[in-house]
């Protein structure tokens, strides 16, 4: 079966775009809704694998809705599609648990993608917001793993060098390989690097 995917937006040439632009690929499109609490009611209701939501909606903001979608549904991946690309709006998002954001001025392309990469537990962030958010998003201690791994240290080597355990340490690679999106330490290193993450 095809992943269901249910779309929340108030604009409904947008909606529909997105309908006609998923039904040309993977997903189904379970339902369509215009504001935040038909959003809640359609969400229990349906129970799809996938939400694309706005930010701004009548009745209830997407950034509500997803509070409480957190807890009504958690296996759902939420995706925010909004105008909206302000750092305080994607870093606010990403708390709540949304697993992607886009921005209105993605390319078509990348919502596809993006699904996909939510459903397989990554964490998708357009290219147009994610790098210096995600670089905001990482805690002082994961900065610090993050710069020991860069400097080429082994797991035990940052673990003695912070003074915690080696079980901590992995805990804090996963977590930032994760938010980043890469699955190596060597993709880590060269990500860190490019983007300026860490200062060397």
């Amino acid at each position: 079966m095809r992943p269901r995917v249910l779309l929340a937006d108030d604009h409904t040439l947008v909606v529909e775009g997105f309908r006609t632009l998923l039904a040309d690929s993977d997903f189904e499109v379970a339902g369509t809704v215009e504001d935040g609490r038909a959003l809640l009611d359609a969400a229990q209701r349906l129970r799809p694998e996938v939400i694309v939501l706005d930010i701004s909606m009548p009745g209830m903001n997407g950034l509500e809705a997803a509070r409480r979608l957190r807890t009504l549904l958690p296996e759902t991946k939420l995706i925010f599609l909004t105008m909206h690309t302000e750092r305080a709006y994607v870093a606010e998002a990403l708390r709540l648990g949304a697993s992607g954001f886009l921005s209105k001025r993605s390319t078509r392309k990348e919502l596809p993608l993006a699904i996909h990469e939510v459903l397989q537990g990554r964490t998708y962030v357009t290219p147009l917001v994610a790098e210096p958010v995600l670089a905001e998003e990482l805690t002082p201690r994961q900065r610090e793993v993050l710069l020991l791994l860069v400097e080429g240290r082994a797991t035990k080597e940052v673990a003695a060098v912070l003074n915690i355990s080696v079980k901590t340490v992995e805990f804090h690679k996963y977590r930032i390989m994760d938010s980043l999106g890469v699955r190596s330490v060597a993709e880590l290193t060269r990500y860190a690097i490019q983007k300026g993450l860490v200062a060397l």
